[in-house]
């Protein structure tokens, strides 16, 4: 077992856990390169049982024969950083309390068609940035019966680690990629969109067309812009949650577990 003690946060391989930004660990430039971090033991076991690949593990010296001790025997060939507690500590961001962050490979994303392969209910995530509502979405979406996620460009990365520590590691359970093109594409792999936003001509969330649609992709905005007026009139159907006390509008992330539970599908 490749135990390495640290005693600066600028030793060699632990870059990724101390210094890099979310951007850099992305890397865009080169895709085949980049990883991210997932953090506590519940939510790395999520993601090496989801087939992602581990690149090395920060654990706190206690944690090695304790909460951490089966992720450190099914890493046990990979580089396994440890040191003092304040000097883990110290990592910016970053609390240690679970005892144990794990550097993973990012996979290639797969195409819209792979994610929606069989899929009956997606939802189309457009420009929502808050990575504690990305986090929630994904939650909801595992929970609630939603088959694929698709994230616009401009929406928040999902192996933001943030955003993996909300969704509990659902991030790794839900089939998701990137949707480059407009919500009309997923017309020709049999998908009606569902666009939630308050309009005059919006139907309500439980109006019996929308349950007997048996492929349905529901189109979540942010919730102080809302949808585009252009994704609005994309969309087959624009529907809104009937709301009490002059209440206009619900957090995203409430919103679209609203949603999931009443779109999904049925029979």
């Amino acid at each position: 077992m490749p135990i390495i003690e640290i005693n600066t946060l600028d030793h060699p391989g632990v870059q990724a856990y101390a210094s890099l930004t979310e951007a850099q660990l992305r890397n865009r430039l080169e895709p085949d390169k980049g990883i991210f971090i997932a953090e506590s033991p519940k939510v790395i076991n999520v993601a090496l049982a989801a087939g992602y690949e581990p690149v090395s593990l920060l654990c706190e010296r206690k944690h090695i024969l304790g909460d951490a001790a089966d992720i450190v025997a099914r890493c046990a060939h990979l580089p396994i950083y440890t040191g003092e507690r304040p000097l883990l500590a110290s990592l910016t961001g970053y609390t240690l309390t679970r005892g144990v962050l794990c550097a993973m490979r990012r996979p290639q994303p797969p195409t819209v068609a792979q994610v929606c392969d069989g899929a009956r209910r997606v939802v189309v995530i457009d420009g929502v940035v808050d990575t504690t509502n990305i986090g929630a979405i994904f939650r909801s979406a595992a929970a609630l019966g939603i088959d694929a996620v698709l994230l616009t460009p401009t929406s928040c990365d999902p192996l933001n680690r943030r955003a993996i520590r909300v969704s509990m590691g659902s991030v790794f359970l839900v089939p998701w990629t990137w949707l480059d093109g407009p919500i009309t594409d997923l017309n020709a792999l049999g998908f009606k969109t569902v666009a939630m936003a308050l309009t005059d001509d919006s139907v309500s969330i439980d109006d019996a067309r929308l349950a007997r649609e048996p492929h349905l992709a529901i189109v979540m905005g942010t919730e102080g812009d809302g949808l585009p007026q252009r994704t609005i009139a994309q969309a087959d159907y624009v529907a809104r949650i009937p709301m009490s006390h002059h209440v206009d509008s619900l957090n995203v992330a409430a919103a679209a577990a609203v949603a999931f539970w009443q779109l999904r599908a049925t029979h």
